[in-house]
């Protein structure tokens, strides 16, 4: 899989307070292209972030009706992806890539 095939995939961490409470499980969440699978997101991350992962999972988040200056519209729908890695392995979300 090619360097940039696995930045189209893992679009960008996602920091909240839920989140966060999956590094206790040493878990990362990030989100990810909609198309991406689970084993094209496990190469991915292996791969930026030098990590053995253990398990991935997926879900589809959909978007919410909202209104901007009385105008009515809709957020696009995105996939989340909860990435579990093996003992002993981290990844700084915080630090650059």
């Amino acid at each position: 899989m090619s360097n940039i095939k696995n930045y189209q995939t893992i679009l960008k961490p996602i920091v909240t307070e839920k989140s966060s409470l999956g590094s206790e499980y040493n878990q990362v969440t990030f989100k990810v292209a909609n198309k991406s699978s689970k084993k094209e997101i496990k190469e991915a991350i292996e791969n930026i972030f030098n990590v053995k992962v253990k398990k991935v999972n997926t879900l589809i988040v959909k978007g919410k009706r909202k209104a901007f200056r009385g105008t009515l519209g809709r957020r696009s729908n995105y996939k989340k992806a909860f990435i579990t890695l093996e003992d002993g392995q981290t990844i700084d979300i915080n630090a650059g890539i």
